[in-house]
């Protein structure tokens, strides 16, 4: 990534200090979605991670499906939202996944995805890797194949990619 692409991307993005709560750093990306410059070299980047011949792309909620939709838009794929348990209208498969202080569990519809699909996984924030492995493991036990998964920001600090290292994960920005 260009050095002005990454300016561009880090100058919109926004700490909000304690929020959702004290001594947590948030980093709010509205800035960067209000501006169609930015926007547009994000959707360009994130676009660029899986190769040629993404059949599908896949949104994480909630913000990744803000960036996945025209990222799957772009690349002429088709789009799937993975959700928090119980917000999908049709028969689901689940992966449950270990947070902090509990567990949680997201779904994707059964008949997201064909065998043999490669599929792109795209979101916004790589933290502790829970929730993107879980991700991937939903894709794959489909029979389709995650050749990719692009993240606006990984917070390095977390590791959340040492649960990752059968997948090619790219960030954007690593903070």
């Amino acid at each position: 990534m260009a050095d002005s692409d990454r300016d561009l991307l880090l100058s919109r993005i926004r700490d909000v200090p304690d929020w959702p709560e004290p001594g947590v750093v948030f980093k709010d990306i509205t800035p960067l979605l209000r501006d169609p410059a930015a926007f547009d070299t994000l959707v360009e980047l994130l676009s660029g991670v899986g190769g040629d011949g993404v059949d599908v792309v896949v949104g994480i909620e909630a913000r990744g499906f803000i960036l996945g939709a025209p990222v799957a838009h772009r690349l002429g794929a088709g789009f799937v939202p993975v959700r928090k348990q119980g917000k999908l209208p049709w028969t689901t498969t689940a992966a449950s996944y270990a947070l902090e202080y509990g567990e949680a569990t997201i779904e994707v519809h059964t008949d997201a995805f064909k065998p043999g699909e490669r599929v792109l996984v795209v979101d916004d924030v790589l933290a502790t890797g829970g929730t993107v492995r879980a991700t991937v493991d939903l894709v794959r036990g489909a029979g389709a194949d995650v050749v990719g998964v692009g993240i606006l920001m990984e917070l390095g600090f977390l590791n959340g990619r040492d649960k990752l290292a059968d997948v090619n994960v790219r960030s954007l920005l690593v903070i």
